[in-house]
């Protein structure tokens, strides 16, 4: 008889564009089935069919992380159509400048809106997930943070500094199956959302006076560091945040 290797599977949220498709794009040249599960189905669908054009391996599906029932489906027909997940990247995310100011500037609705996506979504996909990747005997997930969580003056920062805790508090729960849970937080980093949103002149503020390395984060930066700790060359490593973000902000 014949051993047959288990498929690898991965789970990306908001796998569409950015960040995500990076992601998936770098696994499944590794040889990872990437699920790409983005509130834009269409968005997810176009992903995957490029990727498929690629020889790469992808599937498409539309999932908001802020709605349990949807969470729970897309992990399941996941798992049906492909098999167990290793890797669960929790990439999704409320993050444009009008979630970056003070909380009175927001109402309670969209104050509420930034924690369902940026916390409890990384609590649903990770405790849907779980079962999964405990059959296959161990996984890795990835929080997607921000440097905003280290100056948390608005609802999207004190999300990402949750964020940072949520990765301690899954990583010793998940211990006991096998299950490694760390962070990446992003600086100023070169995404579609990004260049769109924010004007050039804060651009070049940040990075000529904030940044230590003075230019612009992309998208393989983060996709590089994401790699190392889905990797079994970090499987010394749980519960840590590593930040990406050219030296910004320093801390003992």
């Amino acid at each position: 008889m014949i051993d047959v290797a288990p498929v690898k599977v991965a789970f990306i949220t908001g796998g569409a564009v950015g960040f995500g498709r990076g992601f998936a794009r770098a696994l499944a040249a590794q040889g990872w089935t990437v699920a790409l599960a983005d509130i834009d189905g269409e968005a997810a669908g176009r992903t995957a069919t490029a990727l498929k054009a690629e020889g790469l391996r992808s599937v498409a599906l539309a999932c908001d992380v802020a709605d349990d029932d949807q969470v729970v489906a897309a992990v399941e027909e996941v798992v049906r159509r492909v098999g167990d997940v290793g890797i669960l990247i929790n990439n999704a995310g409320k993050h444009l400048t009008k979630y970056n100011q003070p909380f009175g500037q927001l109402t309670i609705e969209e104050i509420r809106s930034v924690f369902e996506v940026n916390i409890l979504g990384i609590v649903r996909c990770s405790m849907a997930c779980r079962e999964s990747m405990r059959q296959r005997g161990g996984g890795s997930i990835v929080n997607i943070s921000s440097i905003a969580g280290y100056q948390p003056v608005s609802p999207y920062g004190v999300s990402k500094l949750a964020v940072r805790g949520l990765t301690i508090a899954l990583a010793s729960e998940f211990s006991a199956d096998n299950i490694r849970v760390n962070a990446v937080a992003p600086g100023l980093t070169a995404t579609e959302s990004a260049v769109a949103d924010l004007p050039q002149s804060l651009v070049d503020e940040f990075t000529t006076r904030r940044q230590l390395v003075h230019r612009v984060g992309q998208v393989d930066d983060v996709v590089s560091a994401v790699l190392y700790l889905c990797s079994d060359a970090a499987n010394f490593v749980t519960g840590e945040t590593l930040k990406v973000s050219g030296g910004y902000p320093l801390a003992i």
